[in-house]
């Protein structure tokens, strides 16, 4: 299996690409490659290879880039545009405008923690709150260029409000499906952009195959994770970009990434491999770990067991927006995991809570459950003796708190209702 296709994919334009005059402006995109038989298909709405059905990947012939042309462009994803599957003057085309994140310092954790050095890369700062609105950025850019009028997904939760904000701001339609027992912030900070939201009886895989079904019946739809998911995929590429130059044009020596569909995680070992093959940062690539909820854990299932298929799994974990329980990329995430020297792990949902309340508590940054399930990883695989406590390290927050109250409103709130007075109060907190 060609897998090593996923770690780089820059080349030079191959013959067989089309290069006509109705060819689509997606930037220094030349082609689409699979990533198992290496065969080449043009730019174009194609996610599938004719050959052998592997997925596709976007191929690149890149020319110079340097630091300096990076960080003369916007605080945004559109920054690396010259990295990206997108139109030339994609930063002057309205959108949400996402990236650029804080990277926080997590002194506070890593002290708990035993941990030398440790970032939190936050992208809840996101405008919809996650880092889907980076993927669904690039999407967007594509499928405009490629005819498509109208945006939609299938999701659980966090795709869904960056679909929908991001065609709003676009002035297109959207169609939105989700899982009817989504969390229901979720579905409202959707349904408020006025998109046409549809629960579906089911879990996300069963959402995922409606999505899939529709898309090859509505020829203008662009279904972001599906028929051009080759560019939606991209997007989650800009953390990689950006965790580098935060750190100064520089690698951490590991990372801890949520895993779900598993893309997010193949595609920052992609960035990380273009910024040292391009010169931009220099050494190794880091020691790359994936977290999962135990409720949907097939990857991290299948890494224990030491195999390469991963099987699916029925998701039962408070975790949602990790619960995929056939993930696309699962495979990949193998092969970079062990490729990398890194691991995937599980924690359990009691634990993804303890990881969201960690955070908060120490470095005041409220995470969604996959922000728990990160944190609470990151704790389990400094126990076992997996992950080196004197590198450092790199976890990312891809979600805000805000979304997923009903994961820590059981255990946290008021210490206690007391009469107005300073009697009742001292009562309540003798040491105050």
């Amino acid at each position: 299996m060609r897998r090593d296709l996923v770690a780089m994919t820059i080349t030079q334009e191959p013959e067989t690409t089309s290069a006509g005059k109705n060819r689509p402006d997606l930037g220094r995109a030349t082609h689409l490659s699979c990533r198992e038989c290496a065969a080449t298909v043009e730019l174009g709405p194609h996610y599938a290879c004719m050959e052998c059905f592997g997925p596709l990947e976007v191929a690149y012939a890149y020319g110079t880039v340097t630091r300096e042309s990076i960080e003369a462009g916007p605080a945004s994803i559109w920054r690396y545009k010259d990295l990206l599957p997108v139109p030339s003057n994609v930063a002057d085309i309205p959108n949400t405008e996402p990236g650029f994140t804080p990277l926080l310092r997590a002194d506070n954790l890593a002290r708990e923690l035993g941990m030398k050095t440790l970032w939190v890369k936050n992208d809840a700062a996101n405008p919809t709150h996650s880092f889907k609105d980076r993927v669904v950025a690039v999407a967007l850019a594509a499928a405009r260029e490629l005819g498509f009028t109208v945006l939609a997904c299938p999701s659980t939760g966090n795709l869904a409000n960056a679909v929908a904000a991001a065609a709003a701001r676009a002035g297109i339609r959207s169609f939105v499906f989700i899982p009817s027992d989504l969390e229901q912030q979720k579905i409202v900070t959707s349904a408020v952009y006025g998109t046409t939201l549809v629960a579906v009886e089911g879990n996300y895989d069963d959402v995922n195959r409606l999505a899939s079904e529709l898309a090859g019946q509505h020829e203008d739809w662009a279904f972001v994770n599906v028929n051009v998911r080759p560019y939606y995929a991209e997007g989650s590429k800009t953390l990689g970009y950006e965790t580098a130059e935060q750190l100064g044009w520089r690698l951490p020596r590991q990372v801890v990434i949520p895993v779900a569909s598993g893309a997010q995680l193949v595609k920052v070992d992609k960035a990380f491999g273009e910024l040292v093959s391009l010169g931009l940062v220099e050494g190794e690539q880091p020691a790359i770990f994936g977290a999962q909820a135990e409720g949907c854990s097939p990857v991290s299932t299948a890494f224990k067991e030491g195999r390469n298929v991963v099987k699916p799994v029925r998701p039962s974990t408070i975790a949602k927006s990790l619960a995929i329980g056939n993930p696309a990329d699962g495979p990949y995430v193998l092969d970079i995991t062990r490729r990398t020297g890194g691991a995937v792990e599980d924690v359990t949902d009691d634990e993804v809570v303890e990881g969201i309340r960690l955070l908060a508590r120490t470095e005041g940054v409220f995470a969604e459950t996959a922000g728990g399930v990160t944190v609470a990883v990151l704790a389990k695989l400094l126990r076992e003796g997996q992950l080196d406590p004197g590198a450092e390290t790199v976890i990312f927050n891809t979600g805000e708190g805000l979304k997923t109250l009903d994961a820590v409103a059981p255990v946290v709130g008021p210490a206690g209702t007391i009469e107005p007075t300073t009697e009742a109060f001292r009562a309540l907190v003798p040491e105050a």
